[in-house]
């Protein structure tokens, strides 16, 4: 997509780097690389080697030198650097220095108004507003998605060329001196900013602090755009001096305002927004009802007043606002299909992310894209399509279907099998659905082309609740664990129990993409139905069933032994088995430490490792044991005891074996408080999903919502329920909620024992609890039938659930049924 390509002396000096590199001016760099999973083209690619708190981007070298990478930035002149003689590496100090200072120097090279959007909240759907508002008027680059960090705004500036009219840049910080160094790369001749909230507050002495920091984007700005009635940020311009260099352009109820603001009227699903403007009244009408919405929509109204657009023009557009996705959706889909719903915008930029996630799900085969025309690119069509047609062929899609004027007359360039359709109405009519079949299907379009249509269709059938599972949210965990450990220690991740009833390979899929070592299923057929949906890491079998070795066998799955039976009954199917004498069944060793559940006594050790030592056709990979009460400091001395009692096991061990046996003992509440437990790997499992009480900063990753099916009143004396367990003392308006037992809702969270959430207000739960549907009392609530029901989420702690029926977190989890829909989002 780059009009204009950087030589190897262009880099060098750019850079400033050392360049080893036979012949640098045979260098022609047109893209740049950060995430290895996310290569495209090899070819005029140049990889930075990132280093983070977690992670190393020279890891990664070696593997993508074999897809075809020749020119690399890198901050150490390592040995394998020698090892590849006819790539080219540049050598900096700083990788990620080195990548501000490229994106820097890229934006010096275009003289376009760039607009710079900072504020706690409102910065994506602000800038997306922007550009559907402005995109049939002016061609706009701008950041892709929330891409407004230290690597997200470089890797945007980038994105700029010689067709662009109009720039639009986020830039987010989460500690002090960082909003400086993104203001030398986005360089903003017009500044918006959205307001100061509590985000990040932790990492600032206070919110005068960051407010501060955040201002810093608009030193040399031309103009700054912002609410002149926020305090916070108000006070803060006035008291920086920032105003003696630049202008202002103030919104507000403030009669000082450029843009005043006048009246706010807000209907069933429209606001109406009056201003007085230059001693003119003008209005815009937004198909939005809710406070961001309004304060988000006029910011874009005073940017588009100050740009110099009539407000006839502002306000046909503002009309049709559309929603800005923040997030992809992950659903099951009909005939064993699974959908990802990204169906709200379509650009060249958020298509090749969107082929980034499809990309990293293996459950099935075959993988379908469904693409609509690409609106306002700023590219010409032909050049747009061949693109798109390359990328999809470069990610190895089965299938693609094109649907739109512009797209179809591109056909000839997509050379997998596919089907062009001039509209969507087209595309329902005359394409079998039946022919979806076992696959994985992405749906990406232009809101106009209407593709929620086709998500319901596709979309299997469940009843009203649903559980959410935030994958952005689980990988932050999964990395703040990471934090915790030194490099060389392995992680195990637990995805028994249907991953805690969360999904097993939707979520091991992400975590096989975010390289964790190892998985662990509790039966055998948890591990199989991993290993038919593509899953082809490591995977423990913690409770092998007698009737299962062969299977576990035959699909690489590796048994946990924890008796002398277990081990004879693999010893069995082991002579049964013609195995290869280089291909020996991989087995995990489990040990009792002081849980006295399963696993083989110290007494058991030394016949234990001469057994096994005797037999070609069993292989060690790891020894491990099960903390007791790692959580709880009252047992800290029982816990040291199990640790040292797995290390004189692994002295015994490392006596009779060679090879090098991977000891583990620590799980997610280890991790925190006893770093002499990590030994070679941990084993993570609740604690993925934000909850345990030991790692504070954990996100959480869940929530369960159902809906209200039915409101009426019960009259003073009635029952509610099976046995007339709740009478009314009074007139009692009551709903009912479409989630019960058979969902996995404890019968014990009954009788006032628990409360849902309704508009963010508690309603106790009224009554027995059905299988199929609950009671609660709307006693104070305004509520309306199909309303949102939360039975807990980020703000509504399924601990407290838990607490509430005398349980555990995991127990809750675990009881959620299959029959209640899973949808996963992907920010």
């Amino acid at each position: 997509m780059k009009y204009n390509a950087y030589t190897g002396s262009d880099l060098k000096e750019i850079l400033n780097a050392n360049l080893l590199s036979h012949d640098p001016d045979t260098i022609k760099i047109t893209d740049i690389l950060i995430d290895s999973r996310r290569l495209i083209s090899a070819e005029g690619t140049l990889f930075f080697a990132l280093k983070t708190r977690k992670n190393d981007g020279h890891k990664y070298i070696v593997d993508l030198y074999r897809k075809g990478i020749r020119s690399f930035v890198v901050c150490t002149e390592a040995e394998f650097i020698s090892s590849f003689p006819d790539a080219s590496f540049f050598v900096v100090e700083n990788t990620l220095d080195a990548l501000q200072q490229l994106a820097k120097y890229h934006r010096k090279k275009f003289n376009i108004p760039v607009i710079g959007i900072t504020g706690s909240n409102g910065k994506t759907v602000v800038k997306e507003w922007l550009y559907q508002l402005i995109c049939g008027d002016k061609r706009i680059v701008r950041s892709p998605k929330s891409y407004n960090s230290q690597i997200g705004v470089p890797l945007s500036v980038w994105q700029m060329d010689e067709t662009h009219e109009l720039a639009i840049f986020e830039a987010g910080i989460s500690e002090p001196e960082e909003m400086q160094k993104l203001q030398s790369i986005i360089v903003p001749d017009i500044g918006i900013f959205t307001n100061i909230g509590q985000a990040h507050d932790e990492n600032f002495i206070n919110t005068a602090q960051k407010t501060g920091e955040k201002l810093n984007l608009f030193k040399k700005v031309n103009t700054l755009i912002y609410n002149i009635d926020h305090k916070d940020v108000h006070g803060a311009i006035i008291r920086s001096g920032i105003l003696e260099n630049i202008e202002t352009y103030c919104w507000g109820q403030n009669e000082t305002s450029d843009l005043r603001i006048t009246g706010v009227d807000t209907k069933e699903n429209s606001t109406r927004i009056v201003a007085s403007y230059n001693n003119t009244v003008i209005d815009i009408v937004i198909p939005f009802v809710d406070d961001a919405s309004v304060e988000n929509a006029i910011h874009c109204w005073a940017t588009m007043l100050y740009l110099g657009y009539e407000n006839d023009y502002i306000k046909n557009g503002m009309a049709g606002l559309l929603p800005v996705a923040m997030r992809l959706e992950l659903k099951e889909g009909v005939n064993n299909c699974t959908i990802i719903n990204d169906a709200y915008n379509s650009d060249f930029n958020s298509f090749a992310i969107a082929l980034d996630f499809l990309d990293q799900q293996n459950q099935h085969r075959e993988k379908v894209v469904v693409l609509s025309d690409i609106m306002q690119s700023g590219q010409n069509s032909i050049d747009l399509y061949t693109d798109i047609a390359n990328l999809v062929a470069k990610k190895g899609i089965n299938k693609f279907i094109g649907i739109g004027t512009s797209i179809s007359k591109h056909a000839e360039n997509f050379e997998m099998d596919s089907w062009f359709f001039n509209s969507t109405d087209d595309f329902i009519k005359n394409f079998s659905f039946a022919n979806f079949v076992n696959q994985t299907i992405l749906l990406k379009g232009a809101r106009t082309f209407e593709f929620e249509r086709l998500s319901r269709i596709l979309q299997q059938k469940a009843h009203e609740t649903v559980l959410e599972v935030n994958l952005n949210a689980l990988v932050e965990n999964l990395n703040e664990f990471k934090l915790k450990l030194k490099p060389a220690t392995k992680i195990m991740a637990m995805v028994k129990a249907f991953s805690y009833g969360t999904g097993s390979f939707e979520i091991a899929n992400v975590l096989k993409f975010h390289n964790v070592d190892y998985l662990a299923v509790a039966y055998a057929d948890e591990g199989i139905e991993l290993r038919k949906a593509g899953i082809n890491i490591p995977i423990m079998v913690m409770s092998p069933e007698e009737q299962a070795f062969d299977t576990m066998i035959r699909h690489q799955l590796e048994p946990e032994i924890f008796s002398f039976r277990t081990l004879e009954l693999l010893e069995e199917t082991i002579k049964r088995t013609a195995l290869p004498q280089n291909k020996p069944v991989k087995i995990h060793v489990k040990v009792d430490t002081g849980m006295n559940r399963l696993g083989f006594v110290p007494a058991d050790i030394p016949v234990l490792v001469k057994r096994l030592k005797s037999n070609r056709f069993i292989y060690v990979q790891s020894v491990f044991s099960h903390l007791v009460s790692s959580d709880n400091s009252s047992f800290d001395e029982f816990t040291d005891e199990q640790i040292s009692k797995l290390n004189r096991t692994r002295t015994q061990f490392e006596e009779y074996f060679d090879h090098d046996i991977i000891f583990h003992i620590a799980n997610s509440a280890a991790i925190a408080r006893f770093p002499q437990s990590h030994m070679d790997m941990v084993r993570i499992g609740i604690g993925l999903y934000g909850l345990t009480d030991n790692m504070p900063g954990l996100k959480s990753v869940l929530s369960l919502r159902s809906i209200l099916s039915q409101i009426k009143v019960v009259k003073k004396g009635q029952s509610v329920g099976y046995n007339r367990s709740w009478i009314a003392k009074k007139d009692t308006i009551i709903g009912v909620v479409s989630i019960g037992y058979a969902d996995g809702m404890l019968r014990a969270l009954g009788n006032g024992n628990a409360r849902l959430f309704i508009d963010g207000k508690p309603a106790k739960i009224i009554g027995d609890i059905c299988m199929d549907m609950c009671m609660v009392d709307l006693t104070g609530i305004e509520a309306k039938e199909n309303d949102d029901v939360i039975i807990f989420s980020n703000s509504h702690s399924i601990k407290e659930l838990a607490q509430s029926s005398d349980t555990i977190p995991y127990e809750i989890l675990s009881r959620i049924s299959r029959r209640v829909k899973r949808i996963y989002f992907h920010d």
